[in-house]
C-alpha cells in the first residue's frame, strides 16, 4: 500500500519568515515535504507579473489565499484557442466570458478542475497555494 506520508505542521514563525525571504526574491517555496501526497502547499511572492494565457488541469484542484499584498484572477469562461500542453493541462490565449476577482490579504479563491484561469498582479503579491491532484 506505500508508506505513509508524514504528518507535517507549518508554523506561523516559519511561514512569516518563508514570506519575508520570498518577498525579497520574488521567488516560489515548496511547503511539502512528503512527495508522494496528492496535496501540495506553495508559498509563491511576485511583483507586476501577469499570466501570458489563461491555464487549467483535468486533475487539479486549487486554493489560493492572499498573504500580503494584491493581485486579480480572471476565472471561467470558455477557452478559446485552447491547446494540450501535456496529458490533462491546456492553456488558452483567451477565456469567452470570464469573471475577474479581485483579491486582497486574508481572501481566498477555489479553482476547481477544469476551470480556465489567470493571474494579475500589477503591484505585488504574496500567496499560498494549495492543490490538490487526483489520478487520472
Amino acid at each position: 500500500a506505500g508508506e505513509r506520508a508524514p504528518v507535517q505542521v507549518v508554523t506561523a514563525a516559519e511561514s512569516e519568515g518563508l514570506m519575508n525571504g520570498l518577498e525579497a526574491s520574488h521567488g516560489t517555496k515548496d511547503l511539502s515535504t512528503a512527495k508522494n501526497l496528492a496535496v501540495t502547499m506553495t508559498i509563491n511572492a511576485e511583483e507586476r507579473k501577469s499570466g501570458k494565457e489563461f491555464e487549467y488541469h483535468a486533475h487539479r484542484d486549487h486554493v489560493f489565499q492572499v498573504l500580503d499584498g494584491m493581485t486579480r484572477y480572471e476565472v471561467g469562461g470558455a477557452p478559446k484557442n485552447a491547446r494540450e500542453t501535456k496529458p490533462g493541462e491546456w492553456l488558452a490565449p483567451d477565456s469567452e466570458g470570464f469573471k475577474v476577482f479581485e483579491l486582497k490579504k486574508g481572501d481566498m479563491l477555489l479553482i476547481p478542475r477544469m476551470t480556465p484561469h489567470k493571474r494579475i498582479t500589477e503591484e505585488r503579491v504574496t500567496l499560498l497555494l494549495i492543490s490538490a491532484t487526483t489520478p487520472s
